[in-house]
């Protein structure tokens, strides 16, 4: 089973610390200490870069967040002067073809639901 990239980097990472702290002068499978440095650097250079994408992509999102607003703000001020043209108004097939109801389709909204009947007590 592989192992997770947070197990990996942890790994290396604890090789790394021992290797500098108690031997940083003694080669191991045929490299010094810099020369495996050098061969995990990718590991950590790629994550420094998905770091920065996942910032990225946050504030992408955020950016979205507010032109969404924004643009809703708009559409609604578009949907409102449709409402409000005298030509147009809230009946007309641009108003529903906008996604509304027309007023004239709409219900009044009223139930009247079927009452229980009593329970008696006997």
């Amino acid at each position: 089973m592989p192992e997770s990239p947070k197990t990996v980097v942890e790994r290396v990472q604890l090789v790394l610390n021992a290797w500098q702290t108690l031997r940083p002068s003694k080669s191991f499978a045929g490299m010094s200490f810099e020369q495996f440095k050098e061969k995990v650097k990718p590991s950590f250079d790629t994550r420094t870069q998905i770091d920065a994408l996942e910032n990225q992509l946050i504030a992408a999102k955020d950016q979205r967040e507010v032109a969404d607003a924004a643009s809703l703000t708009s559409a609604q001020f578009v949907v409102n002067a449709v409402k409000g043209d005298p030509d147009e108004g809230e009946n007309g097939e641009l108003y529903e073809a906008m996604g509304y109801v027309r007023k004239s389709e709409r219900r009044s909204g009223l139930h009247r639901g079927k009452r229980a009947p009593a329970a008696s007590t006997t």
